[in-house]
C-alpha cells in the first residue's frame, strides 16, 4: 500500500493501488494475503485494515508478520502469531526475510532459510510454534489454502458459469435471425418503451422509484400537496352564480350516466359538486 507518490509516480497513487486491490479481494472467491511487519503496529496494520473492510470475520485472510527479528529488545509477536490478538479464521505465519545488508553481502536463499530456521528454535517466545513458522512452512500453508479453496469454491464458479452461458446462448438464439428492418421488432420495441414508460410513470406517482428528490416536491407528492392544500383555497376564491352552477352541474351528472337512471339529492351542497363540474369541464 504505497502512501506517498515517488519520482513520476502520479499523485494519487494510493487511491489507484488502493481501486486495483478492492477489484480483487471483494470477491468471496478471493484469499487475502495481509502482509505486516512485526515493528509496526498491528493495529495501524494498512493490510489488515483493508483486509477487515470486505473480511470482517477473517474467513479468507491470512496473515503473515515479517521483520520479526527487527522488534525491539524485550518485546515479541508471540499474542500475534497465537492468534490471540485480531484472530484470523486460518491463523498467521511468522517469516524473517534477508536484510538489505545480507542481500548486498550476496547471502543466498539457502542460507537466509537456515538462519531463518535458527532464528524461531532460539528464540523463547516462538521455540513453541517454530514448526508452524517460517517461510517453508508459509510456502507450504499457501499452497494447501489455495488448492482446498479452489476446490471448495470451484462448484459454485461452474453453477454460476453454466447459468451464464445459458442465459448467453439463449440471447443469440433470439438474435439470430434478428432483422432491424423487421415492422414487428419495431413494434414490439415500441410497445415495451410505452409499458415501461407506463411503469416508470406510476412510479413517479407513487413515490417508489429508485431515485428521490430532496431539494423539492415532485411526482405524487407535487400532486397530492396541490389538492389538497392550494386547490381547496382556490375553491374558496372563486365567485359563481349558484343556481347557474347547480344547472350545470345537473346535467354534467345525467350526460356522464347515459341511459341509467339518475338518483341525485339536490340538497346536498353545491361545493361538494363543484370539483367534479370542474374535472368534468377540463
Amino acid at each position: 500500500m504505497t502512501k506517498v507518490a515517488v519520482g513520476d509516480q502520479p499523485v494519487d497513487i494510493e487511491h489507484q493501488i488502493r481501486d486495483m486491490l478492492m477489484q480483487f479481494i471483494t470477491k468471496e472467491s478471493c484469499l487475502i494475503l495481509a502482509v505486516t511487519p512485526a515493528n509496526q503496529d498491528l493495529a495501524n496494520s494498512d493490510a489488515l485494515k483493508i483486509s477487515k473492510e470486505v473480511d470482517p470475520q477473517g474467513l479468507r485472510t491470512i496473515g503473515v508478520i515479517t521483520k520479526l527479528d527487527l522488534m525491539d529488545e524485550g518485546t515479541d509477536a508471540r499474542d500475534i502469531l497465537e492468534n490471540k490478538l485480531l484472530p484470523l479464521r486460518r491463523g498467521y505465519i511468522g517469516v524473517v526475510n534477508r536484510s538489505q545488508k545480507d542481500i548486498d553481502g550476496r547471502k543466498d536463499i539457502k542460507a537466509a532459510l537456515g538462519a531463518e530456521r535458527k532464528f524461531f528454535l532460539s528464540h523463547p517466545g516462538y521455540r513453541h510454534i517454530a514448526d508452524r513458522m517460517g517461510t517453508p512452512h508459509l510456502q507450504k500453508t499457501l499452497n494447501q489454502q489455495l488448492t482446498n479453496h479452489i476446490r471448495d469454491t470451484l462448484p459454485g464458479l461452474r453453477s454460476k458459469l453454466q447459468s451464464q452461458l445459458l442465459s448467453l446462448e439463449k440471447e443469440v438464439e433470439e438474435y439470430k435471425n434478428f432483422k432491424p428492418d423487421d415492422p414487428t421488432r419495431k413494434t414490439k420495441a415500441l410497445l415495451q418503451m410505452v409499458q415501461q414508460f407506463g411503469v416508470d410513470f406510476e412510479k413517479r406517482i407513487e413515490g417508489s422509484g429508485d431515485q428521490v428528490d430532496t431539494a423539492e416536491l415532485s411526482g405524487g407528492a407535487r400532486i397530492n400537496r396541490i389538492f389538497h392544500e392550494r386547490f381547496p383555497f382556490e375553491l374558496v376564491k372563486m365567485e359563481f352564480d349558484e343556481k347557474e352552477l347547480r344547472r350545470e352541474i345537473s346535467y354534467a351528472i345525467k350526460n356522464i350516466h347515459g341511459v341509467r337512471q339518475v338518483q341525485t339529492d339536490r340538497y346536498i351542497p353545491v361545493c361538494l359538486y363543484l370539483p367534479l363540474y370542474l374535472y368534468l369541464s377540463v
